[in-house]
């Protein structure tokens, strides 16, 4: 059991995310503060029983965390927390699984967008000062989605929220997805990812939306591009590791698909000397699909979610990793 309403101490930390100040819009009248730093974490995780954070943990926290019993990931992604010594110790962890599912599916339709109306080249050609004249060749010029064919990978709330959105836009939908039988949503036809590679060569544009795991490391390859039409795009907001970042650069060097649009990296931080920054045909963005004014507000639900299930005894938390 947690403490009290009355005798809660919670620790946000974050480097960035303005969590404690928009904790106290509500008026919880919980006790709460905010680590910014290592140092400040360190100096104050001792006082919490309550930890809402990311990638500021270390394991090596857990022997100063006497009063610990409830860590709340800020993201979605819980790798970096040694969950047997978590138990052991009888701290529970959930995650924020479906805090970005509207902001990264909307990021994708923008990166989509952005591709088949030629956007990033538009934005170059303005910085320029070049009017670029009517083209006669078809196959240069901006495009409409209508009809055409969107193939997602990975079906969960992100990629079933882009569904959604991608039928406004008359698109045809196919979700690719680990357990094709829990249902297809707002797509028009599901499969299983043992049918991508069939699936692969009728696509105008592949979106990742998955998690990263043994099977979709690398999921998109050498073979899964080079199955893809020269007129196809890619999107990934998945992760950097579920795309073979040196097969993009050979398809995108030898226009065996029209471009690409990446939120993720293998690296991050992008390094400078990475050849991804001047590839022809690629657009990045730094793993800013989820980062939205709303982030923090949408992490506090889940928080105070979980809070009230522990107060209850409730048993299983929302998004329950320990």
């Amino acid at each position: 059991m947690i403490p009290s309403k009355n005798d809660l101490n919670i620790l946000f930390a974050h480097v960035a995310y303005q969590l404690a100040p928009r904790f106290e819009l509500r008026k919880t009248g919980i006790k709460h503060a905010q680590a910014w730093n290592r140092d400040e974490l360190d100096r104050q995780i001792a006082d919490a029983d309550v930890l809402v954070i990311s990638g500021l943990w270390r394991n090596d926290l857990l022997p100063k965390t006497s009063k610990l019993r409830f860590i709340q990931s800020i993201g979605a992604g819980t790798d970096q927390f040694a969950r047997d010594e978590l138990g052991a110790r009888k701290i529970r962890l959930a995650s924020a699984s479906g805090v970005n599912r509207r902001a990264v599916s909307e990021h994708v339709m923008a990166l989509l967008l952005a591709l088949s109306r030629r956007l990033p080249e538009a934005r170059d050609n303005q910085a320029k000062k070049v009017w670029r004249g009517m083209i006669g060749d078809l196959a240069q010029r901006e495009d409409e989605l209508g009809g055409k064919t969107l193939l997602i990978i990975g079906l969960g709330g992100i990629g079933g929220r882009l569904a959604q959105l991608a039928k406004a836009f008359d698109l045809r939908v196919v979700g690719v997805k680990r357990d094709a039988s829990t249902g297809k949503g707002d797509a028009d036809a599901v499969h299983g990812m043992a049918d991508l590679r069939k699936l692969l060569p009728d696509a105008d544009f592949v979106a990742l939306t998955c998690p990263l795991t043994r099977e979709t490391e690398n999921i998109i390859d050498a073979a899964a591009l080079a199955a893809m039409k020269p007129s196809a795009f890619l999107i990934n907001a998945a992760r950097g590791r579920c795309v073979d970042e040196g097969a993009l650069l050979e398809a995108l060097k030898n226009k065996k698909i029209a471009g690409a649009a990446i939120d993720v990296t293998a690296e991050e931080p992008l390094p400078p000397t990475s050849p991804l920054w001047a590839a022809d045909d690629l657009f990045i963005t730094p793993h800013t699909a989820g980062e939205t004014r709303r982030y923090e507000d949408n992490v506090i639900d889940i928080l105070l979610e979980n809070l009230d299930r522990l107060w209850r005894n409730d048993g299983a938390l929302r998004n329950q990793i320990v």
